[in-house]
């Protein structure tokens, strides 16, 4: 499983290329992409197409290579395969069959965005990646994002940064976050600023819309993250409602009674619940409208997650 640039060619490791020139045939995401990158490193290789529309096929035919003897490299078009990005089938389908399954680490716009991010009160990290595209599953991890106190790092694709803007403005205003455009490519941009700043900052030039996104969200600090601990007065409150009445209904009535922040009890609620589903909308006061457009499988926008 082999890393790949997320946009500077000269972040490939030279054990990524010594991988690749040994392989008898590699298997990757886009065979046009792929073939580029052989190119530029003057290799001419069998290239095998296994994306998230063919992975179980694809990945029968890989295991015949390796039972044949065959060395096969898997990569994807930007960073880490089976994150943000096809590759996990693959791997579990070998490692099932008795091959070993090896990785070939690389650059991850994960690892670089945290690494400019100054994130100090972070002790750890929560990779997001994409947020489901539709209204009411879209709702809900926005609100599991405004609530939790740990740093979370998110992709997002250009058509739809504007929104993931907007909607964390809205949710999380007065968080930190880090947002990372272009990594190591020409026009990299890092920007460091509330979360209710980002759509002002988008909107001052055209150009800031543009481009792969990596955003990180900052941890809160301590005495932040204490003040949105639920009381266990506005726990009990919400059990009982949850009880007699739809989850919406019962979010906006536990806030209301006990002053509690109202993306924190709704997160708590979908916990309650235990299936996460919901069918009663998002813990504002209207549901959301479904998005018509690509979700987290954007293959023109995937970043690495490793």
């Amino acid at each position: 499983m082999v890393a790949t640039p997320i946009g500077n060619l000269a972040d490939l490791t030279l054990r990524a290329v010594q991988v690749l020139a040994l392989a008898d045939a590699v298997a990757c995401e886009d065979t046009r992409v792929s073939g580029e990158l052989l190119r530029h490193l003057g290799l001419d290789k069998p290239l095998l197409a296994l994306h998230r529309h063919n992975e179980a096929g694809a990945a029968a035919r890989v295991l015949q290579r390796l039972a044949a003897g065959q060395r096969v490299a898997y990569v994807s078009d930007a960073g880490t395969p089976a994150l943000s990005d096809p590759g996990a089938v693959l791997a579990a389908a070998a490692a099932a069959a008795g091959h070993r399954v090896l990785p070939v680490p690389g650059a991850s716009s994960v690892a670089a965005a945290l690494s400019v991010a100054g994130d100090a009160a972070g002790a750890g990290h929560r990779f997001v990646g994409f947020l489901p595209a539709r209204g009411g599953e879209r709702e809900a991890a926005l609100a599991a994002l405004a609530a939790a106190a740990e740093t979370q790092v998110l992709f997002e694709a250009p058509h739809r940064i504007e929104r993931l803007a907007a909607e964390l403005a809205q949710a999380a205003p007065q968080r930190t976050a880090t947002l990372c455009r272009e990594l190591t490519k020409q026009f990299e941009t890092v920007v460091t600023l509330p979360a209710a700043a980002l759509p002002d900052w988008l909107a001052a030039d055209a150009n800031r819309r543009r481009g792969e996104f990596v955003l990180v969200l900052h941890a809160l600090a301590p005495a932040a993250a204490d003040a949105a601990a639920l009381p266990e007065a506005a726990l009990r409150t919400l059990d009982r409602l949850l009880a007699e009445l739809p989850l919406k209904q019962a979010v906006r009535l536990a806030a209301a009674i006990s002053g509690a922040p109202r993306n924190a009890l709704y997160e708590q609620a979908l916990r309650h619940r235990g299936d996460g589903d919901d069918d009663d909308g998002s813990p504002g006061d209207s549901d959301s409208d479904s998005d018509s457009g690509s979700g987290a499988d954007d293959s023109a926008c995937r970043r690495d997650g490793g």
